[in-house]
């Protein structure tokens, strides 16, 4: 039992598909952030145009 738990203690292959999931993961934060960001400012963008359109049209 000690001897297979010193060799479990040793094992790295799994190591490095945890890192690179942990990476993925960061990724899709950033990603959600940068999406979640440009969506806000196009509505700001798209309320901006509303407003000049119906101060124009009078509508």
């Amino acid at each position: 039992m000690v001897k297979f738990l010193k060799s479990l203690g040793h094992d790295e292959s799994g190591a490095t598909a945890v890192e690179y999931g942990l990476i993925v993961a960061l990724i899709f934060l950033a990603a959600v952030g940068a999406v979640q960001s440009f969506g806000t400012e196009t509505i700001a963008t798209w309320n901006n145009i509303e407003t000049a359109v119906v101060a124009v049209t009078g509508a």
